[in-house]
């Protein structure tokens, strides 16, 4: 990670998997192949750009912010560490007109289980 001073990112990778970009979606490749698309609400822009990373190691994730477009995140090839991440993200003060609680949100609960070209 390029810098030390903390950040705030979506966790959206887990070790075993890998994460594809393409078309302004975000799809997650399980370890068997099966594969799902991310459904997220809370992003400002589809992102313009294209990546697939590696399989994820064990004990490392893959983050991006929710401003995709203008995140430094794990789209420039790096991940970060279990020993890195150091809490949750609980309230949202910006911007101030949408203050509120942090939102969990939850993805489908099957997979697709074809293959990802």
């Amino acid at each position: 990670m390029p810098s030390t001073a903390p950040f705030i990112k979506r966790i959206v990778g887990l070790p075993g998997e890998k994460v594809e970009i393409k078309n302004g979606t975000v799809t997650i490749i399980k370890a068997d192949s099966s594969h799902f698309t991310l459904e997220e609400p809370y992003i400002r822009q589809a992102p313009a750009y294209s990546y697939i990373s590696i399989v994820i190691p064990a004990n490392e994730y893959f983050v991006l912010g929710d401003n995709r477009n203008n995140s430094e995140d794990s789209h420039y090839g790096w991940l970060v560490s279990r020993n890195e991440i150091i809490g949750k993200a609980w309230i949202s003060i910006w911007p101030p007109g949408l203050w509120g609680g942090g939102h969990n949100y939850s993805q489908p609960a099957s997979v697709v289980t074809t293959a990802v070209n």
